[in-house]
């Protein structure tokens, strides 16, 4: 009886798994919902296992790691269990027969599952793949194998090289976009221009046939510009675009890498910051972790609002202690775009780095401390590594111990020689990086973000040395990088202005509209026409004119303003401009930018409504600042400098008098002018107060319109004259040309009615002029001409 109820009740177990097991495997592999079923399983047919059903184990098993919370800890426990070594042996016996696809894929797997390169697996399969992919890896194979590469870093491997190889022979076939895009971030570190060019171009084309682009696909193609230094905008505006639309759909780590693309690349997108900001900061409430509030922080923190950022600095200080030295440079850099410090985070740190990227950028974040102060230590380490820095770091340096010069001169009357040597130091390497460069692209990664005081007293010569000696590498890639660092010298170098002319004209079809500002900008600052200045203008509006309804308005403004400046006028930009339309979309954007930019975009766009009413009244473009300038002078009535104020008691005496000048007049259309006299028809002063004109009156009083020309307002013969004194702003940096700006005021003034005298500072501070006689003599010839009195 007994015999009998134990066969009967090991026939019902054996009928149990019988019944369970008739299933095909791979089913009852991916019926699991718990990683110990499927260990279970791999543990009963570890005998008979096929190569298919090692990869649905393996494909099982990652995708039930996917689900999990806290990923890390279940990778290592996965990759700990002993039925996943005995997966792990079996795989190294099924290599053979794995088709190209299933390769590959465990390959992927196993690697996130923390199996590390040397593992004899990963050797076996990546000797094997790389047997194979030439002649038999389609596209998404490829892609999948490059990125197994790329998680083992192995970017400038001769096997990633081959990959670029095959990339490069089989681009005009391929028509998968995702699998490109993965290919083209994992092979940048190796391709050429040329290539780079044709992959821009393949993912344009294929972009614009997609009916609708995923966001992991834009966000490739982001991380691929920015891992090339490629600005490219029509790729840039077509990604952004599908960002903004799936903008509900971005988690903190999608938002966070945008961002950091969006700011190497230099690319602003006013609509992106907007939607961006809101979806983070409902996301504050979400991350307790250092590791995701640190991200959340230097993500959110630079754009965020008053009551978001105390709530983020109030959170950070809780976790502060929790920090890696990577999380709180992190931490730190974010909080000098938050213009705000935290010197307990930073002097931690500062004591363990010895990145010199690290290293420069908590120095600098002590400089901006109200009390900074370097101790000996720190001297030593910013010492040690100096020669590993580039120009950027050199540059970070040299500013942040002038900060602690200027301080100690201030509180403590001295200045140490330590810090003196410091600053020579600094020099040196700072010269010597200049000379040694040979290459025009990587000298201006180095010099696009040097900051300007000690660059401009101690490396422009040098820079701009460096850059004529590499301007033959110049072209439609880097002409606008190169124009807008000119920009920021203030030195006039023909040779390199005349260069950036030609390489428009001649290679215009390949700069895009984007890139015009920048490329106007150093020509209208510095005030200089090239030889070809009417081809160069015209082909600069050639390639704008079929984007005008699309560009930022914003840019636009300061193009029509940097083009006025140069006396170009073009019709299409000013009609685009002075309409109802594109000004209220400014003032939209106007309305979420911060106000010091908000104010100089506002104050340009009155400067270019004047100019185009003084110099083009033919366009009849209404005059609508005046309440803007009324309420702007309201606030600002200036003040006069020394040499300013020298001028005017020497012109009171010879005008003959404090009733015969006037200083810090308003003319019509709102220039500020230093002075202004009134002669006669016999050269002969005349009070103010004697006659009936508006002009003349003091700063905070103001009339219904003031655009009356001057000449209308005085009686025949009399003559009105302006005096400007002109202070090496004025003035580019290397010769006595008048910029941009000062030569249009003075064309304004002569429009308005007025002569106008320029007193350059290096003529009334020239020895010459010394002397007060010397000086009054120096007015009466510019007033009355020569030998009178």
């Amino acid at each position: 009886m007994f015999r009998l109820r134990t066969l009967c009740a090991f026939s019902w177990r054996e009928f149990q798994f019988r019944s369970f097991s008739c299933e095909p495997l791979i089913i009852q592999m991916n019926k699991c919902t718990d990683q110990e079923q499927i260990f279970d399983l791999i543990e009963r047919n570890k005998e008979t296992l096929s190569e298919k059903q090692v990869e649905c184990a393996f494909n099982n098993l990652w995708q039930l790691q996917k689900q999990k919370t806290s990923l890390l800890k279940n990778v290592e426990y996965v990759g700990d269990h002993p039925q996943f070594l005995t997966l792990h042996n079996l795989t190294t016996n099924k290599i053979k027969l794995m088709n190209d696809d299933t390769l590959v894929n465990v390959l992927y797997i196993t690697q996130q599952f923390a199996v590390k390169a040397h593992d004899p697996l990963i050797q076996a399969l990546v000797t094997e793949a790389w047997k194979r992919m030439e002649s038999r890896f389609d596209i998404k194979v490829l892609s999948t194998f490059s990125t197994c590469l790329a998680d083992q870093r192995l970017y400038f491997s001769p096997l990633m090289g081959k990959i670029a190889d095959i990339v490069n022979r089989n681009l005009e076939n391929i028509q998968d976009l995702r699998s490109l895009c993965v290919l083209m971030v994992n092979i940048s570190s190796l391709i050429s221009q040329h290539f780079q060019e044709q992959l821009v171009n393949k993912t344009e084309l294929l972009f614009d046939n997609m009916s609708s682009p995923e966001v992991d696909i834009a966000k490739r193609i982001v991380q691929f510009l920015q891992n090339v230094k490629y600005r490219y905008y029509p790729l840039l505006e077509r990604c952004n675009k599908v960002f903004l639309d799936n903008i509900n759909y971005l988690d903190l780590d999608s938002v966070s890498k945008i961002f950091d693309g969006y700011q190497f690349l230099q690319f602003y997108s006013f609509e992106f910051v907007i939607v961006a900001k809101k979806r983070l900061t409902e996301m504050i409430p979400l991350f307790d972790n250092p590791a995701s509030f640190v991200k959340l922080f230097v993500a959110l923190g630079p754009v965020a609002g008053p009551e978001e950022k105390k709530q983020l600095k109030s959170t950070m200080l809780l976790i502060s202690e929790e920090l890696t030295s990577q999380q709180a440079l992190a931490v730190v850099k974010a909080m000098e775009d938050m213009e705000s410090r935290n010197s307990h985070l930073i002097k931690n740190y500062l004591k363990v780095s010895v990145i010199p990227s690290e290293i420069s950028i908590l120095v600098y974040a002590i400089s901006m401390l109200p009390s900074p102060h370097l101790d000996e230590a720190s001297v030593s380490r910013i010492e040690a590594v100096l020669p590993q820095c580039n120009l950027y770091g050199l540059n970070d340096f040299a500013t942040s111990v002038l900060r602690w010069i200027q301080y100690d001169h201030m509180h403590m009357s001295s200045i140490t020689g330590k810090q003196l040597k410091l600053l020579q130091k600094l020099d040196h390497y700072s010269h010597q990086r200049l000379q040694q460069s040979n290459n025009l692209d990587l000298l201006w990664e180095e010099v696009k973000s040097l900051k300007e005081d000690w660059f401009r007293e101690s490396l422009v010569e040098e820079t701009i040395a460096a850059l004529h000696r590499l301007m033959d590498g110049m072209n439609c890639m880097n002409v606008s990088k190169i124009a807008s660092f000119i920009s920021r010298t203030n030195y006039l170098s023909t040779l390199l202005l005349d260069k950036i002319a030609s390489v428009v004209i001649e290679q215009i079809e390949k700069i895009h509209p984007f890139s015009i500002l920048a490329i106007i900008l150093p020509f209208s600052i510095l005030n200089y026409d090239p030889p070809q200045r009417n081809e160069f203008l015209g082909t600069c509006m050639q390639c704008l004119n079929s984007h005008l309804g699309t560009l930022d308005p914003i840019m636009l403004v300061f193009l029509g303003f940097s083009l006025a400046t140069l006396e170009y006028f073009p019709e299409n930009l000013l009609k685009t401009i002075f309409n109802i339309k594109f000004l209220a979309r400014l003032d939209s954007q106007l309305e979420i930018l911060p106000s010091s930019l908000r104010s100089r975009v506002q104050f340009r766009l009155m400067e270019l409504n004047r100019a185009v009413r003084l110099e083009c009244p033919e366009f009849q473009i209404p005059w609508f600042h005046d309440r803007f300038c009324q309420q702007h002078y309201n606030k600002d009535t200036g003040s006069m400098n020394g040499a300013q104020l020298q001028i005017y008691k020497m012109l009171a005496e010879v005008l003959g008098g404090i009733n015969c000048v006037k200083a810090s007049v308003l003319s019509p259309y709102y220039h500020t002018v230093d002075f202004e006299c009134i002669l006669d028809k016999r050269k002969k002063p005349l009070p103010y107060g004697s006659h009936n004109i508006t002009l003349g009156k003091p700063p905070g009083m103001y009339w219904e319109s003031n655009t009356q020309i001057v000449g209308s307002s005085l009686p025949p013969g009399v003559e009105r004259i302006a005096f400007e004194f002109l202070d090496s702003k004025a003035f580019c940096r290397n010769v006595p040309h008048i910029k941009g700006k000062s030569a249009m005021k003075k064309r304004h003034l002569e429009i308005l009615g007025y002569h106008v005298i320029q007193i350059p500072h290096f003529e009334w501070n020239s020895m010459a002029l010394s002397q007060k006689d010397a000086r009054l003599d120096y007015l009466r010839e510019h007033i009355f001409g020569a030998g009178k009195s």
